[in-house]
């Protein structure tokens, strides 16, 4: 078997885009006779390049068999790395980890793979040569990224703590934020797809966390939105056109939402489309990776329930600051707006909730760490929404330590200039902490800006566990067949807003606007 996976690289690399691929793994299907191969590589690679790559795999499957290929690029930095490095040691080696610091790792990237260094006192070397640590470590690291990896130690003199400040860092470290996965349990089980494991079938990930997940899992919540789309599927071999049917689903479980396409098997078609709003559904499926984004794909749906009065857990964040310290949100007023918006015409959800609604300019589209290094927010811009009206605007530039591409300053007609002297994303998102205290987030495709803030939130020890409301995905609900497409500009033509588009503020403040109206237009929120 390993002589067969070293000659099914060995082709695979041959291909210039894959040239250091590695194998993750193989997926088999009982069900259909298929195979999934995922492979990494930290090259671009072609679209033919990807064909080449499944027609080898299809030599390398036994007769009967078809294959699916999964191909990721990951190309990740020094700190990327150093924390996957930090994180390994302290889960399978805790009596090593209790010498060491974060800092004590360093990486230093080569073009393929990085050599790393740990730190450690005199007299520690012992925990490091022995047990095989290090090799465990480059082994790890092998299996998820391209290239070699090879580790070392380094013997440093580590300074005594300062008694004095003891305490002060003891409070420090506590406010560390992991990266957390929550789960919990799935109640009344009802079959119409199953599920391969029985954990998949008990378990659920909380939609918030959902993007940190590898493999296959399950969500489970409230259906929001479900509508059976019908296309066509041409078969190449035959010349054929076949009526195909998929299904658009988006879910709440209270820690998220998550919008999702399902494609129904001919046993299942029927039951799901007896499943309305407002029903509970758990969903299983994996992430899947394309391009510099990540989506959830649905394999199955099964009727199942979070357990009665379930809350969402919060995880543990630092308090909300006091003061705002930076960035001093100011009163909005939009002369427009008066007399637009009567009391009696706000449905009950608009007028007896806060809502923030947001939006980020950032240096580029990677919002996931597992595909490499995260893009930075250069803008955050926000207003708050009291009893139905526009009331308070935040708005910052945030400092970036890397010049801006040509595409995000014509995109955005920011420039580094803009930039210099421009708060540090830490001061920004505590300011931005308090400002959302107590509120419902809301954005345009709200789940791509929310991973940035939530990423660079943990950063600092502030979590953003707060209910999110999308206005793509009402748009499409209660527009739906009125637009060409629904876009942030396309759904503000509709009811008559101009803005500065692909600025932060503008971005966030026509979304509020949007917001409201189709809230009033659905009269309530699920």
């Amino acid at each position: 078997m390993a002589n067969r996976t070293e000659e099914y690289l060995a082709e695979i690399r041959a291909l210039d885009g894959l040239k250091n691929a590695i194998l993750c793994s193989i997926s088999v299907a009982k069900r259909d006779n298929s195979a999934e191969f995922f492979l990494v590589t930290d090259r671009t690679y072609s679209a033919e390049e990807e064909a080449q790559a499944r027609e080898i795999t299809e030599r390398y499957l036994p007769t009967g068999f078809s294959a699916r290929l999964k191909i990721v690029k990951r190309v990740p930095d020094a700190q990327i790395i150093g924390d996957k490095i930090f994180a390994f040691i302290g889960q399978n080696f805790p009596a090593a980890a209790a010498f060491l610091e974060r800092d004590n790792i360093k990486v230093e990237m080569l073009t393929s793979g990085a050599n790393f260094y740990v730190e450690i006192a005199s007299g520690e070397q012992t925990l490091f040569s022995s047990g095989k640590i290090l090799d465990e470590t480059s082994r790890h690291l092998s299996s998820g990224y391209c290239g070699s990896f090879y580790g070392n130690v380094r013997i440093v003199e580590k300074a005594a703590p300062d008694p004095s400040i003891l305490d002060e860092q003891v409070e420090d470290k506590e406010e560390v934020i992991p990266m957390e996965i929550r789960r919990f349990p799935i109640e009344n089980y009802k079959k119409i797809d199953g599920a391969d494991t029985y954990e998949q079938l008990t378990k659920a990930v909380y939609i918030a966390d959902c993007h940190n997940v590898e493999g296959v899992y399950t969500v489970c919540g409230n259906v929001t939105y479900i509508e059976e789309i019908k296309y066509v599927k041409h078969n190449d071999e035959t010349g054929e056109d076949t009526e195909k049917t998929r299904f658009s689903v988006s879910i709440t479980d209270g820690s998220g939402n998550l919008r999702t396409t399902y494609f129904p098997k001919k046993a299942t078609v029927e039951k799901i489309r007896e499943i309305k709003a407002g029903d509970k559904i758990m969903i299983t499926g994996a992430n899947e990776e394309y391009k510099g984004s990540t989506s959830f794909k649905a394999a199955k749906i099964n009727l199942g329930t979070p357990p009665e009065d379930f809350v969402p857990e919060a995880r543990k964040s630092k308090p909300v600051p006091k003061f705002y310290h930076t960035v001093f949100p100011e009163p909005y007023v939009d002369y427009t707006q008066s007399g637009l918006f009567d009391d009696l015409s706000k449905p009950d959800d608009l007028k007896n909730n806060v809502f923030v609604c947001f939006d980020l300019e950032t240096t580029g589209l990677n919002n996931n760490p597992a595909m490499g290094k995260m893009d930075r927010i250069i803008e955050l811009g926000a207003v708050k929404i009291v009893g139905g009206e526009i009331v308070e605007k935040f708005s910052s530039f945030v400092a970036c330590p890397e010049r801006l591409s040509k595409e995000i300053i014509n995109l955005t007609g920011i420039e580094d200039a803009d930039l210099v002297g421009a708060p540090e994303y830490e001061q920004v998102l505590a300011d931005f902490f308090k400002f959302t205290d107590g509120a419902v987030l809301v954005g345009h495709n709200v789940t791509f800006d929310y991973r940035f803030v939530s990423y660079y939130g943990e950063q600092c020890g502030y979590i953003f566990d707060k209910k999110q409301y999308d206005t793509l995905h009402l748009a499409q609900e209660i527009l739906r067949g009125k637009l060409a497409n629904y876009k942030l500009n396309t759904v503000a033509d509709h009811y008559g807003f101009t803005f500065n588009h692909h600025r932060a503020f503008d971005d966030a403040c026509v979304t509020a606007k949007v917001f409201i109206e189709l809230v009033k237009a659905k009269g309530r929120l699920d």
